[in-house]
């Protein structure tokens, strides 16, 4: 299984720009428009929140610091400072500042949080979040469609398999949408849908209040004029939906100017930055033929290529003291050519090549994949004259499912004979309060100053991700089910754990969620404790990060923000 490589076409497709969409406008333009609401950012989460708003009656105004397609000049809001390279992406790389947003860069998985995750759970030392699943269930069949990801449908047990204990489940379903780009997914919604505009080239520098601390006006910074600002209308509402670094950055900017605001400076905003634990430290070799053939992709009978997820259950991660962790099967490593595969040269051959392996991929995705130069590329040449076969059955079916079959194949799974394949896992990032984003003293053109992004991985991210795959290696032998092999002997798997860690595409955290301004920046709706009339919708807000994907849960919650206010 090749997981998550998501062949993308980044910016290899012409993409017509909406005809509500309006670039240049002068800020008497957008002061026209008189909104109800404003949208800060024009990707996946600000434009179905700014859809579902003009849906219910709100005079919406989504604001876009990018333009339809990138620029150099707008990719430059996301160039903060990188503390801890070697744990952190290239900030430049998991952020597109560009309508559709980071959704240019998804590989489009979306993933329900776990009911145990909004929980009490004191193993760990985490606290209940400020909403439970009862409160985003009736949200995640409009989050799926928003997404584009089918019917919200997220199990699908095994036909003739089942294990004598539950220690472990295989039914969980990951769902994968067909077009990650939301701006091209609502196309017709962004033309057709009634009191809704959407202004590009527009960056919100500040947020002005009001004696009654109500968000007033925002300051701006538009690629026509300038420095400007935007007053609002009585009664409007400001979502702040840039992304988690870039919703961060902004009320980090704001706090500079009124310390006194979301906690002050020893409060939550900007600390307690998540992402993600995943990699392969070990191998999984399958001895149930069963369970390894119902690891594969399919298309399920509710609108999408899905996949099952091995997930411990809610009672043995408290048993066994885990963080929340998912795995799955992958193919060999692309880039070692000793996998002896055609069809894995012919996928790592493109992608070794910088200038069109990010046409086709997130940057940080190839980076993870193909590794740094110098390339191998004469070893994989070799796979493809001494593996023709698997090269020629292969490249058509792939090219295809993936550009022309009605479902989008998010990935291929090429299964052996010996059935042993890379484990990958996906664990949960443990909040902690020294990974955070702070201000430095660098600033973009138009005055805010840059984040200083300071990323951290613990020991206990490290101990659960170990325990779990020694809790997930004695269930496969009780079971009789297969065997998990470690690349390394005991004493070098917390290395190689840390040496695979790196993240940042997953912006988690730093806006969380809670009961009050002390612990957190928002409630359990999204509304900022401080500012009455301002609220957040992003993956920031999560008080943690569960194995599931952070998209989907985010979206849940905006939907389910944009009807309180639509109603209000």
């Amino acid at each position: 299984m090749y997981d998550g490589i998501a062949l993308y076409e980044v910016s290899a497709r012409v993409e017509e720009e909406p005809a509500m969409v309006l670039e240049q406008a002068s800020h008497s333009a957008l002061a026209a428009v008189a909104p109800t609401a404003v949208v800060i950012g024009g990707g996946p989460l600000g434009l179905n929140v700014g859809i579902a708003l003009a849906r219910g009656g709100r005079r919406v105004l989504i604001l876009e610091s990018g333009a339809a397609t990138a620029r150099d000049a707008a990719q430059d809001f996301a160039a903060d400072e990188l503390l801890t390279p070697d744990t952190h992406h290239d900030p430049t790389i998991t952020t597109a500042r560009r309508l559709g947003g980071a959704g240019v860069l998804w590989g489009g998985r979306c993933v329900p949080s776990d009911p145990i995750d909004f929980t009490d759970r004191p193993w760990l030392g985490l606290k209940a979040w400020p909403v439970g699943p009862q409160d985003l269930d009736a949200w995640l069949g409009p989050a799926c469609t928003a997404l584009g990801a089918g019917d919200p449908v997220f199990s699908d047990p095994i036909p003739g398999f089942s294990p004598s204990t539950d220690t472990f489940t295989t039914d969980r379903l990951e769902r994968w949408t067909n077009e990650p780009r939301a701006h091209v997914l609502h196309r017709d919604a962004l033309k057709s849908t009634d009191g809704l505009s959407v202004a590009l080239g527009i960056t919100v520098t500040g947020i002005k209040r009001d004696a009654a601390n109500r968000a007033s006006a925002l300051s701006i910074w538009s690629e026509a004029e300038g420095a400007g600002t935007l007053p609002l209308p009585a009664g409007c509402d400001v979502i702040l939906a840039a992304g988690g670094n870039g919703s961060t950055r902004l009320l980090l900017n704001v706090q500079a100017d009124s310390p006194q605001l979301f906690g002050g400076a020893y409060g939550p905003l900007g600390r307690f930055y998540m992402g993600h634990l995943d990699g392969q430290i070990a191998d999984i070799v399958f001895d149930n033929a069963t369970l390894h053939d119902a690891m594969d992709f399919y298309i399920d009978d509710h609108g999408s290529y899905v996949r099952r997820r091995i997930i411990p259950s809610a009672d043995i991660q408290e048993a066994a003291g885990l963080a929340n962790i998912a795995f799955w099967p992958v193919v060999p490593e692309i880039s070692e050519p000793t996998h002896g595969s055609g069809a894995l040269s012919a996928v790592y051959l493109p992608l070794s090549y910088p200038a069109l392996g990010r046409r086709l991929i997130a940057e940080s995705i190839r980076q993870r994949h193909v590794g740094h130069p110098p390339y191998r590329r004469l070893r994989h040449l070799r796979n493809l004259i001494t593996d023709p076969l698997s090269l020629m059955t292969f490249a058509p079916w792939f090219i295809w499912n993936r550009r022309f079959a009605k479902y989008r194949l998010p990935g291929f799974f090429l299964k052996n004979p010996g059935r042993r394949y890379g484990l990958m896992y996906h664990s949960e990032h443990l909040p902690h309060a020294d990974s955070r984003v702070t201000l430095s003293a660098n600033r973009d053109r138009t005055g805010l100053r840059r984040l200083a992004i300071d990323f951290r991985f613990s020991g206990e991210d490290v101990a659960s991700v170990l325990n779990a795959h020694e809790v997930l290696d004695d269930w496969l032998g009780r079971e009789k089910l297969g065997r998990v092999i470690y690349r390394t002997p005991p004493e070098g798997r917390a290395d190689l754990v840390l040496s695979e860690a790196k993240h940042g595409n997953h912006q988690e955290g730093t806006t969380r969620m809670g009961h009050d301004r002390t612990s957190a920046v928002v409630d359990g709706w999204g509304t900022t404790f401080d500012v009455q009339n301002l609220h957040v919708v992003s993956t920031s807000v999560l008080p943690t990060s569960s194995q599931a994907n952070p998209t989907l849960t985010a979206m849940q919650l905006g939907l389910r923000l944009a009807d309180r206010l639509a109603t209000a």
